[in-house]
């Protein structure tokens, strides 16, 4: 049943992202995707299943996750300007895939 409501919720937020893209304030949903929908579902079940320290560490993991995605906003930004936008989306998400496999080792190495 809690995995349903998870797709529901996921479903809600995809609706909500077109619906807002097709206003005049399109910008906004860029917005959405930040809102903390998934980060509380995933915050929840740390803390009930690994407890307040597990939560603390996710936490502190979640602020350096920044990096990939400002990554991908400052990538898309330059390769929007230099090729079609299907290239452009891609290469962004490679360039964040490959952040964020850089981070995800570093943290282990590290942390």
């Amino acid at each position: 049943m809690g995995l349903l409501i998870k797709a529901l919720i996921g479903a809600l937020v995809v609706v909500l992202i077109g619906i807002l893209a097709k206003t005049k304030n399109y910008y906004i949903a860029g917005l959405i995707p930040l809102f903390p929908t998934f980060a509380l579902i995933a915050h929840y079940i740390v803390v009930t299943e690994r407890g307040v320290e597990a939560l603390r560490a996710t936490v502190i993991f979640g602020m350096w996750s920044i990096i990939p995605y400002f990554v991908y906003l400052a990538s898309l930004w330059i390769f929007s300007a230099m090729m079609r936008a299907p290239l452009a989306l891609a290469g962004a998400v490679t360039l964040w895939c490959l952040s964020a496999w850089l981070l995800i080792a570093l943290w282990t190495r590290f942390h």
